[in-house]
């Protein structure tokens, strides 16, 4: 009976630091775009990089005048 003393403000601290983390986190925008760092690991980024490739060529193909 004692113990309850002790644990019944220790569980309502509990609940307000992890009621505060909910808070601060939803304010902050943790909870926007659950979506997109998903999408960004299938998108593909080697067409930007065969683009440059291909600029490097060019440019290398050119003959100094």
């Amino acid at each position: 009976m004692e113990s309850l003393y002790l644990l019944i403000p220790v569980s309502v601290i509990l609940v307000f630091v992890i009621a505060g983390l909910f808070w601060w986190s939803v304010r902050s925008g943790q909870f926007d775009d659950l979506e997109g760092p998903a999408h960004r690991i299938i998108m593909d980024r080697d067409a930007t990089k065969a683009s440059g490739l291909k600029e490097k060529a060019v440019h290398k193909d050119r003959l100094p005048d």
